[in-house]
């Protein structure tokens, strides 16, 4: 199973590495309290729009292998060969990003890459969103590592 965790755990990494490569752009201008420039806004939008919504069926296989990540993570802790410090640890480090994408980001993304908000909302989705991928992808960085550390170790 733990093949499986860290392979999954790398996946969603690397989706939120890419999401990042569009983020940063609002990084450069977060001490600025107005609007983000439309440039920067007309990137970020057109890729969100299409990372969830014109790439269907292919933008559900990011909420399969966090079910499936979830699910692996389950059978490894009812299976009880791990510490069960190392399991409380893994599914809040797995947990918490899985539930902040799919009830805040998710619909966020989708609701950027239609673009039918105001430039000031559109700016408090794009913030919102690049936090919420640098705090998910810190979750996914340190389970991905805790599992391999762990089998390491073993």
């Amino acid at each position: 199973m733990t093949p499986l965790l860290t392979a999954c755990s790398g996946f969603l990494l690397a989706v939120l590495w890419m999401d990042l490569i569009f983020d940063v752009q609002v990084l450069q201008h977060r001490s600025a309290r107005e609007e983000l420039p439309e440039p920067v806004l007309a990137s970020v939008a057109n890729y969100y729009h299409r990372a969830t919504t014109t790439s269907r069926p292919m933008s559900r296989l990011i909420a399969l292998v966090m079910v499936i990540l979830l699910a692996a993570l389950a059978f490894q802790a009812a299976r009880g060969h791990d510490p069960a410090w190392l399991l409380a640890v893994s599914a809040g480090l797995a947990g918490v990003p899985t539930l902040v994408a799919l009830i805040h980001t998710v619909p966020d993304a989708v609701q950027l890459g239609h673009r039918a908000d105001s430039a000031d909302e559109q700016t408090r989705l794009a913030r919102s969103i690049c936090r919420d991928h640098l705090i998910c992808a810190g979750g996914m960085l340190a389970f991905l590592v805790l599992w391999v550390a762990h089998t390491t170790a073993i």
